[in-house]
């Protein structure tokens, strides 16, 4: 009996896995089919792929019975995109005039044309085409026709825009023609037949080759799509299972292409709200890697930065401290002999110092009345501005009070490797001495809105709903409260949630873009953002073996130890990237063009959980991307 059932178990796993290669295989051939369907028939102004994103806001006009779902969904995992609903029943005058009111609010347009017009096909199908025509006439547009194209013959307006054409609906015919028009997939396809006068047979231009982040089965880049889904599954699931986080997200990309992003779980351990990839994490010390450092590279590529310097010629406030003479290297490898941190939230109690070395702190918080006078208030003012909590705002004056107590502190006694925030924590005050701009709109303004990240922001209740934003810690002992869009490190809190040690949020999407740029080292969508020799600088190992760190990037140990590392056994030594205090990490590594984001909530409900450490979940499921490259044809 049990003989039969082994047999029966065995002739289960074949009929498993031979359904899973018929599955990848099936994923793979669709893939490659929807992309030899795909054509660009005309590329007005070469306007294709779409450039400077951060000067485009663009709408989106879809046609058809037939949902496009998912072409809007990947146009906007590259920037912000908003679609557009026309009037159902308007007069000509009045659909000029919603026409005219969006050419006001929108620089492009993306039109996508689905069902083809037929004799039944219900007026207001036909009544698109009329706010198509002057849609393209109003301002540069790209024009998508899937399946088939009689609508194309009906556009006489079509030379003044990019076309392209994609005969499926199915998924990949929606997402590579979404791609094609940002640059994340390149194609050279010609059309079978006659389209129209315009477009005879053989009609089709090449594109620019691809320049941003794109989508693809993992097989497309060599990897084994049911070991990467089982194995991170699982992984991920024993997580889940031992409580180390009530949810979280993988993303993997190779080569380019985006060929992995699952998301798992809950918001909270209540199981209320499920995890999305769309979902915004806060980013905690990922923030340093991707606020501070790219600031740093930008300079040190255009010459404004010598590492060798001292602290002192970049943050002139200094000049009178021990930390004047610091070297900008030592710093950024976390030698410099500055201080771990300091609890901020501490001073603000009476009976402690702002002044840890001098006084021993102690108590909790438990009433609002242990706070120092002219600290907080339990409402905003002009003296009190700082938004900490609805019933906590801090005196506009404070954090000067916290770099002086940095610029105070003393020097570990010892040389060698300590991890500190402080210079982080002062990027702000660094930007603002050497641009005269503040520190989040010139990240933004450099960064963020290039790339098309626009999750990527401080405070990330201004822009987005607290649906979206996975909370944190129930703080109980500060803030007396579930951290929920507002930053969890208390340093950060207490200077507005914007500082460059924490403070970031945003979706693994956009986080994603940076990481890409950085791998390409210091372009994206066809634009340079860093020069090369900064990231070939800044990623590598400074003084190894004394000390494994690049500036400011994490690095693999020089000599691999599973009980201390943070990355998979067989990340490269050109790995580079960090990891995050709420359960974040962001990794690259160029030798094998491997781009890994995980995402969890892991201090929720308390920061005191460590299993995610302990369990190695991180870089178990890194090693899993190794392994699925490696995996035996």
């Amino acid at each position: 009996m049990r003989r039969q059932t082994n047999l029966l178990f065995c002739c289960l796993l074949i009929l498993i896995s031979t359904c899973s290669l018929s599955a990848q295989a099936t994923d793979t051939t669709a893939y490659h089919h929807a992309l030899k369907e795909l054509v660009l028939l005309q590329n007005e102004q070469s306007r294709i792929p779409l450039q400077r994103l951060d000067t485009l806001r663009v709408g989106l006009f879809v046609s058809g019975k037939t949902p496009l779902d998912r072409f809007a969904d990947i146009l906007g995992r590259y920037t912000w995109i908003t679609p557009l609903t026309p009037p159902a029943y308007a007069s000509a005058a009045e659909a000029q005039t919603w026409v005219d009111e969006q050419a006001r609010i929108y620089n492009f347009f993306i039109i996508g044309v689905g069902d083809e017009p037929t004799a039944t096909t219900p007026p207001s199908f036909l009544f698109d085409h009329f706010f198509i025509e002057k849609l393209i006439a109003s301002r540069p547009c790209a024009v998508v026709f899937f399946g088939g194209v009689k609508g194309l013959r009906q556009l006489p307006a079509l030379e003044l825009a990019p076309v392209l054409i994609s005969s499926t609906y199915a998924d990949w015919g929606q997402s590579l023609a979404a791609q094609l028009i940002f640059g994340g997939v390149e194609t050279n396809s010609r059309t079978a037949r006659e389209l129209s006068a315009s477009f005879p047979a053989g009609s089709g231009i090449p594109s620019a080759a691809a320049n941003r982040l794109g989508f693809a089965p993992p097989e497309w880049v060599g990897m084994n799509s049911q070991l990467l889904r089982d194995s991170i599954a699982a992984l991920v699931a024993e997580g889940l299972d031992a409580r180390a986080y009530p949810g979280a997200q993988v993303l993997v990309a190779k080569n380019g292409k985006i060929v992995y992003h699952q998301a798992f779980g809950y918001h909270t351990y209540e199981d209320k709200q499920p995890v999305t990839t769309t979902d915004i994490y806060d980013f905690a010390s990922v923030t340093k890697i991707s606020s501070s450092l790219p600031v740093l590279m930008k300079w040190y590529g255009e010459n404004r930065l010598n590492l060798d310097a001292p602290l002192v010629n970049y943050l002139p406030e200094v000049r009178n401290s021990n930390k004047a003479d610091l070297k900008m290297r030592d710093i950024l490898t976390h030698q410099a002999r500055l201080m771990a941190w300091i609890p901020f939230w501490r001073g603000t109690l009476r009976g402690n110092s702002r002044y840890p070395w001098q006084k021993n702190w102690d108590g909790n918080r438990n009433n609002d009345y242990r706070f120092r006078s002219h600290t907080f208030k339990r409402d905003s003012s002009r003296q009190y501005p700082i938004y900490v909590t609805d019933d906590l705002w801090m005196h506009r004056n404070y954090a000067d009070k916290m770099y002086e107590a940095m610029y105070k502190s003393p020097l570990n006694a010892k040389p060698g490797y300590v991890y500190s925030d402080f210079f982080f924590i002062m990027m702000p005050r660094v930007v603002k001495a050497n641009t005269g701009e503040s520190f989040e709109p010139y990240v933004k303004k450099n960064f963020y809105h290039p790339l098309g990240a626009y999750t990527m922001t401080f405070n990330p209740l201004r822009q987005f709903p607290a649906e979206r934003i996975i909370p944190t810690e129930r703080d109980t002992f500060f803030r007396m409260k579930l951290l929920h869009g507002t930053v969890h490190d208390e340093g950060a809190s207490m200077l507005g949630g914007v500082s460059g040690h924490a403070g970031l949020f945003g979706s693994a999407n956009d986080l994603a873009k940076l990481m890409q740029m950085y791998m390409n080292g210091g372009t994206y969508g066809g634009e340079r953002l860093i020069a090369e020799e900064a990231l070939k600088e800044f990623s590598r190992c400074q003084y190894c073996p004394d000390n494994y760190r690049g500036l400011g990037f994490d690095k693999p140990l020089v000599t691999y130890d599973p009980a201390r590392s943070s990355v998979a056994r067989d990340a490269s030594p050109n790995s580079f990237g960090h990891t995050g205090y709420t359960g974040t990490l962001t990794w690259v590594d160029p030798d094998q063009q491997l781009l890994y984001i995980f995402f969890s909530n892991r201090v929720n409900p308390t920061r005191l959980n460590r299993k995610l450490y302990d369990m190695n979940i991180r870089p178990r499921i890194q090693q899993v991307l190794y392994d699925a490259i490696n995996v035996p044809k």
